[in-house]
């Protein structure tokens, strides 16, 4: 361990210096460097390699379970104790921050729906419980919210959309790709919170019109649409706060990306055995 801080520091302290400073000699230092790799050293720099790799095309998001199981599904026997020593040594860390914005407004005269899913997320096939909110995004030419509807069985985002202003068009914009997407059976039950852009006329409305049951969050409970904001919570510390965004447009095409491009077909979930929604709902299909 000695010899390989050494291995290191060397470009930035004379070898001597250092070898002083960690009680070893310079000879013993030259004949470990010139000593041939072991084949677990071999080994530890192939798997350095496929660890890079994964971790560059998540967007340095994935830690170490995650990374595991992207090893373990190339065909390596690696478990996460290795994995993560590998990254811990070569600095490859998942970061995340924390910011916050009010979006739900539920100081409104609009109708309130029950609580049909009282914090049930679970579902046995899709197209059975959709979970919907709004978030934001900061740049530099002021916010972009983002509403989402996302398919509890799967926790796939099967509607999305963005624009500049808190609004119950951008909540029906979100609502109605999905039902384009998906073409839901009558039944399907859609949780929200109290917010006025889901209970408005109009996404009432739609709602209905395609035989859509209704649930709405209790007051004030943040848990009860726990399963929407854990995906907030994922794009924030994976994409929005590790990222400046000079335009709402800037943001509006990472988002994209990130959604339609990582995480639906690819992003391994823990709460789906570290498979993507994409290939849940299809090893569920078969």
């Amino acid at each position: 361990m000695k010899f390989t801080l050494i291995d290191r520091a060397r470009k930035d302290f004379p070898v001597h210096r250092l070898c002083q400073v960690l009680g070893v000699s310079q000879s013993g230092y030259f004949a470990w460097k010139d000593r041939p790799a072991s084949r677990r050293q071999r080994d530890d720099m192939v798997l350095l390699a496929h660890v890079r790799s994964g971790f560059a095309l998540s967007n340095g998001t994935y830690g170490s379970p995650r990374m595991t199981r992207e090893l373990q599904d190339d065909g390596f026997a690696i478990g996460r104790r290795r994995t993560a020593r590998l990254m811990r040594e070569n600095g490859l860390r998942a970061r995340q921050k924390r910011r916050f914005k009010r979006t739900t407004d539920s100081e409104h005269a609009w109708p309130i729906a029950p609580n049909i899913i009282d914090q049930d997320f679970t579902a046995t096939a899709p197209n059975q419980k959709w979970g919907v909110d709004i978030s934001y995004v900061w740049t530099r030419e002021g916010w972009l919210y983002l509403a989402v509807v996302i398919d509890l069985f799967s926790r796939r985002v099967v509607g999305w959309a963005v624009g500049d202003r808190l609004h119950r068009d951008l909540a029906l914009a979100a609502l109605r790709k999905a039902l384009v997407l998906r073409r839901p059976p009558q039944g399907l039950i859609h949780h929200s919170d109290r917010g006025s852009q889901y209970c408005s006329v109009e996404y009432q409305a739609e709602l209905r019109c395609h035989g859509i049951r209704i649930s709405m969050s209790g007051k004030g409970n943040c848990y009860d649409n726990a399963m929407v904001d854990t995906f907030f919570k994922t794009i924030k510390s994976e994409l929005v706060w590790r990222t400046v965004f000079y335009t709402r447009d800037q943001a509006k095409q990472a988002i994209a990306r990130y959604i339609d491009g990582f995480y639906n077909p690819i992003r391994r979930h823990s709460a789906l055995d570290y498979i993507s929604p994409a290939q849940f709902e299809r090893t569920a299909s078969r």
